[in-house]
């Protein structure tokens, strides 16, 4: 089979997504870059050996299914190069140590995910790192907080369960007049749904875990960087050797060619989801960008071209054991800390107990929903069956 000829520039995403790293030319005519199980790369000659003469070096540096996936996911994100890693943190970590230092400085935003502040306030105070929180809304404001030392701005749309919409671009405009690296957990949106280097962010950061993978079956993380940071990422990423298995990333790929199909229809499940529950006379409110109703909603609607399956509810006030009552009967809904499969899920969560930038005081139990791929008539007589109990809970505790 002669090789691929080059695809023009202007394909549309759905097309770029199902091709994108693929070369079937390179692999014997078959569709799919298999799984390359290897570490040791044989040398023909001792010069080319001594040279390091060859496409793959060692198993760490890249074998042909990483290679597919880091080119695939650096077209989709608009970056220069790409890294995986084992796990959404790590490649969250990777991103962190690729441009700090001891005696730097790093703005985090207050509503980053849990082991993201458990990192900064463990490992990276540690190697004499000083984080500053910060107000998730202070958009350009943010200017006052940065200081001589300030390396990265740390940045997480929406929020992570409280769902707070970031300011990106204009965060990015003043965190690169002071010279820092502009970083952004972008796992909620994907580069399908938020564009991160278009809109000023300098690395990418998305756990391949949720919707790239979209089976709740493997461990992914994914880092994108632009040409200022993308070298730094790379030494950084060969020194540590920060590689995921196989077929985790042969799980990646395959997930990639149907990610945009899976997301679009997360998000007409999940807004039709979160408009039944605004109606709802348990719910106090809900926390989705795409509501009108939203807070951050006009953020969203300038800078993103999509929403997905993820978001929070405020209920009014009940009981632990009400809560606990509609939540121990839910036969569809799974409790589990993940999201993005097929499959619903719900999780309680409290943010109080960690926020210290700003108060997360919603004025009743808080849930974050993921809504999955089944029906939804079949979904909402579920919850409508939980919110029974609550109801009947707290009415037999009066």
């Amino acid at each position: 089979m002669t090789k691929s000829p080059s695809r023009p520039a202007d394909l549309g995403e759905r097309t770029r997504l199902v091709h994108a790293g693929r070369d079937p030319s390179e692999q014997h005519g078959f569709v799919n870059t298999p799984i390359y199980r290897g570490s040791t790369v044989l040398y023909p000659t001792t010069d080319d050996l001594l040279h390091r003469r060859g496409r793959y070096s060692y198993g760490t540096k890249g074998t042909p299914t990483t290679e597919a996936l880091e080119k695939a996911w650096t077209e989709m994100a608009g970056a220069a190069g790409t890294v995986l890693a084992p796990s959404g943190l790590a490649a969250v970590t990777l991103a962190l140590l690729s441009c700090l230092k001891a005696g730097d400085h790093l703005l985090m935003t207050d509503s980053v995910y849990l082991p993201t502040r458990q990192f900064c306030d463990g490992m990276l105070k540690k190697f004499g790192v000083e984080t500053t929180y910060y107000d998730p809304l202070v958009g350009a404001g943010i200017e006052t907080l940065i200081c001589p030392n300030t390396t990265v701005v740390f940045t997480e749309a929406p929020g992570s369960q409280s769902f707070e919409m970031q300011d990106i671009p204009a965060i990015a405009e003043v965190a690169h007049r002071h010279g820092a690296v502009v970083m952004m957990d972008n796992t909620w949106a994907t580069p399908l749904l938020f564009p991160p280097h278009e809109r000023g962010v300098d690395i990418a950061i998305e756990a391949g875990t949720k919707y790239l993978s979209g089976g709740s079956d493997l461990l992914l993380g994914l880092v994108s960087a632009n040409e200022r940071c993308f070298k730094a990422l790379r030494e950084t990423y060969d020194s540590f050797a920060m590689c995921p298995g196989p077929e985790d990333v042969f799980l990646g790929l395959r997930g990639l060619r149907t990610m945009a199909l899976r997301l679009r229809e997360h998000e007409k499940q999940a807004l039709d989801m979160a408009r039944w529950l605004q109606a709802r006379p348990e719910v106090a409110r809900v926390l989705h960008p795409a509501l009108e109703t939203f807070p951050g909603h006009a953020i969203w609607k300038r800078d993103f071209k999509g929403s997905s399956g993820l978001f929070s509810v405020i209920l009014k006030p009940c009981s632990d054991q009400a809560l606990a009552a509609m939540l121990d009967g839910l036969s569809l809904f799974g409790m589990g800390y993940s999201w993005g499969g097929f499959e619903s899920l719900v999780i309680p969560f409290n943010c109080a107990t960690y926020r210290t930038a700003t108060q997360w005081a919603p004025g009743g139990h808080a849930l974050r929903f993921h809504i999955g791929l089944e029906d939804l008539d079949d979904l909402k007589r579920d919850l409508d069956a939980g919110f029974a109990r609550l109801r009947d809970k707290d009415a037999k505790a009066a």
